[in-house]
C-alpha cells in the first residue's frame, strides 16, 4: 500500500491547456513507506522517499552483490549527458521549453551532488550500464514530475523512457559519461596533483644538485653522482608520465552519445551527435568533440583501456620513487640513511623511537591496487562482443579508483614526504669515501684489469682505495688524489645539459 505525507502533488494540466508551471520545490520526498512505480514488465514498489523507479528498484533486488556501488563520479557525469541531451532536443523542438527547463534543473542537481543518496545501485549490474542509465533516467523524471506539481510515479508529465532518455541509449550514454567522468578526475584532481609531485622533485633537485654521493646499480655500489642528479630522474619519471596521461586522455575527449543502440543514431535526429557532443563541451569546459566512429565508440573500449595504461605507468613509476626513497632512508643507524624522512606519527606500538616511511609504503600499496585494477581493465576492455562492450562497469569503476587514490595518494606524499625530507650529507660523504668502484676513474690510465685488481686487494685487505692503489705500484699519491676526485666523476646524464 502506498502510503504519503506531507506536500501533496496536482494532476499537471493537460497537453492543449496552460503548461505547468517550474516551482522552486527543495528537494526531498517528505513520504514514508512505499510508492508504485512501473516499467514496462509491471508494477513495483519502491522507498517513498526516493526518486528512483520501478527499474533501479528491480536492479537493487537482483544486483545487491558486495559492497561496490557505481561511483557517484558517473552520475554526476550523466547529469551533464542529460542536460545537453535536453538542450539539443530543445532546440530541435522536441521538447516544449517548460519540459526540458524541467529535465535541465533535476539535472543540474544531478551534477552538483545533490542526488546521491537517489543512486543506489551496485557496480555489478548489467554489462551495459543500463540500469545505471535508467537509474538517472528515473530520478530526474520523478524530480521534474515534483517540480511541474505532479505525481511520482505516474511518468507525467516527464517519463524517464520517452522525455528524459529521448535520442539516446544506454549503449551510447553511458561510455559517454564514462568519458566525461575520467577526463573531469583526469583534469581536476589527478594531473594537478602529479605535476605538483614533479615540480617538488624538480626543486629537490635543483637543491641538491651539487651533493656528490655514490650511485648503486644491481644492489651494488657504482660509480659517483649527485643527489640532485638522482632526483632529476625521479623528476623525469613524472613529467614522462604526464605526457602519456596527457596523450592518452585525447582519446576520452571521443563521445559515443548519438549512436543509440548499435550506433547507427536510430531514433536520434540528423546532428544529434555533434550537437550534444559541442553541447558537453560548452557544459563542462573540456574539448569533447562526437566519436567519428560510434561502431568503434560503443563495440570497444579501448580508449579506456589506453587511459588506464597510463594511470598503471605512473603507479610503476611512483612504486619506484617511493621504494627509493624508503631504502634510501633505511636506518637510522644500520641502513642506509642517506634521506631522512619528516616523522609523522609514532612507528611501532612496541619499540620506543620508532619511526617509519609511512607514506612511502602507502604509496607503493596504492601502485600495486592500480596495477591489479589495469589488469581487470584490460580484461575487461578485450570483451567486446559484436556492436557492445558488455563489461563497463567495471571497467570504470576500476579506472576512477585507480585515479583516485593515486590523485590522493600523491597529494599526501607531496605534503608529508617529499616536500620534508632532508639529506644526511654527514653519512652521504661517508659512503663517497668508502667507495671502491672511485677505482673506476683510473680504468683509462691503468687499464681496467689492473683497476679491478686494486678494488678487490682492497676489500681483501680492508684497505682504502687510495692505499692500496699506492700499494699497487701503478700510481704514486700524487696521481690517485689528482684522478679521482668524486666532483669530477659525476659528469652531467642530461641531454643538452
Amino acid at each position: 500500500m502506498t502510503t504519503h505525507k506531507g506536500t501533496s502533488h496536482t494532476t499537471p494540466a493537460a497537453a492543449d491547456s496552460t503548461p505547468p508551471a517550474l516551482h522552486d520545490i527543495p528537494i526531498g520526498l517528505d513520504a514514508t513507506g512505499t510508492r508504485a512505480e512501473f516499467d514496462s514488465l509491471g508494477s513495483v514498489d519502491v522507498p517513498a522517499d526516493k526518486y528512483w523507479g520501478a527499474q533501479t528498484q528491480r536492479s537493487l533486488l537482483h544486483f545487491s552483490i558486495g559492497n561496490d556501488h557505481m561511483p557517484k563520479e558517473v552520475y554526476h557525469a550523466y547529469g551533464y549527458v542529460k542536460k545537453a541531451a535536453a538542450l539539443v532536443n530543445l532546440a530541435a523542438g522536441r521538447l516544449p521549453r517548460w519540459k526540458a527547463d524541467a529535465i535541465i534543473r533535476a539535472a543540474e542537481e544531478t551534477i552538483a551532488g545533490k542526488l546521491d543518496a537517489h543512486f543506489p545501485l551496485f557496480v555489478w549490474q548489467t554489462g551495459s550500464g543500463t540500469q545505471s542509465n535508467m537509474n538517472v533516467n528515473e530520478v530526474i523524471s520523478n524530480r521534474s514530475i515534483q517540480l511541474l506539481g505532479g505525481t511520482l510515479g505516474s511518468q507525467e508529465p516527464v517519463g524517464p523512457n520517452d522525455d528524459v532518455n529521448m535520442g539516446q541509449s544506454s549503449n551510447d550514454t553511458f561510455p559517454t559519461a564514462m568519458h566525461i567522468a575520467a577526463i573531469l578526475e583526469i583534469d581536476d584532481r589527478l594531473l594537478p596533483r602529479v605535476r605538483e609531485l614533479a615540480d617538488e622533485l624538480d626543486r629537490k633537485s635543483i637543491q641538491w644538485m651539487d651533493v656528490v654521493k655514490i650511485g648503486r646499480t644491481h644492489l651494488e655500489d657504482a660509480v659517483p653522482l649527485t643527489v640532485g642528479q638522482e632526483w632529476s630522474g625521479w623528476a623525469a619519471q613524472i613529467r614522462a608520465c604526464i605526457a602519456e596521461i596527457e596523450r592518452s586522455r585525447e582519446g576520452l575527449l571521443e563521445l559515443a552519445a548519438g549512436g543509440t543502440a548499435v550506433g547507427t543514431g536510430l531514433n536520434a535526429p540528423e546532428g544529434f551527435s555533434r550537437e550534444i557532443a559541442l553541447t558537453i563541451a560548452d557544459l563542462t569546459g573540456k574539448e569533447f568533440v562526437t566519436a567519428p566512429n560510434k561502431f568503434m565508440a560503443q563495440g570497444s573500449l579501448d580508449a579506456m583501456v589506453r587511459a588506464d595504461a597510463a594511470l598503471r605507468g605512473l603507479a610503476v613509476a611512483l612504486m619506484k620513487i617511493a621504494n627509493d626513497m624508503r631504502w634510501l632512508a633505511s636506518g637510522p643507524r644500520t641502513g642506509f640513511a642517506e634521506l631522512i624522512l619528516p616523522a609523522n606519527e609514532p612507528g611501532s606500538s612496541i619499540m620506543p623511537g620508532k619511526v617509519n616511511p609511512t607514506q612511502c609504503e602507502a604509496m607503493v600499496m596504492i601502485s600495486i591496487q592500480v596495477l591489479g585494477d589495469d589488469a581487470a581493465v584490460a580484461f575487461a576492455g578485450s570483451q567486446g562482443n559484436f556492436e557492445l562492450n558488455a563489461m563497463r562497469p567495471v571497467i570504470i569503476n576500476n579506472f576512477l579508483h585507480s585515479a583516485r587514490i593515486l590523485g590522493d595518494g600523491i597529494e599526501k606524499f607531496v605534503a608529508y614526504s617529499v616536500t620534508g625530507t632532508v639529506l644526511n650529507e654527514k653519512k652521504i660523504a661517508s659512503y663517497v669515501g668508502e667507495s671502491l668502484m672511485l677505482v673506476t676513474a683510473l680504468s683509462p690510465v691503468i687499464g681496467y684489469q689492473n683497476a679491478a685488481h686494486i678494488a678487490e686487494d682492497a676489500l681483501a685487505h680492508d684497505l682504502s682505495l687510495r692505499d692500496a692503489a699506492i700499494a699497487s705500484g701503478h700510481v704514486t699519491a700524487e696521481q690517485f688524489d689528482a684522478i679521482v676526485v668524486p666532483s669530477t666523476l659525476v659528469g652531467h646524464g642530461v641531454e643538452g645539459a
